[in-house]
């Protein structure tokens, strides 16, 4: 198992949640992925993706700091 980030700051609804898809597509099951986002929609977007697709939330984080969002998603087997 493997942990990536993926770079999605400054991108709009529905980018970050399409481009979540297309990284996850390379990786392998059990590998982490931290979605890296400042649209806020990406807290509701993501999971409900993760639900339909059969991939699992770890965790999201609000970074307030840096205005960004750290969607942790884990990919199905």
């Amino acid at each position: 198992m493997a942990h990536y980030e993926l770079d999605a700051r400054r991108l709009l609804c529905p980018m970050p949640v399409i481009r979540t898809q297309n990284r996850i597509k390379e990786l392998e099951a059990g590998d982490t992925l931290d979605v890296i986002a400042t649209d806020p929609g990406v807290k509701a977007d993501i999971p409900a993706w993760c639900r339909v697709h059969g991939h699992s939330v770890e965790a999201i984080r609000d970074l307030p700091e840096r205005r960004e969002i750290v969607v942790t998603v884990r990919v199905a087997g």
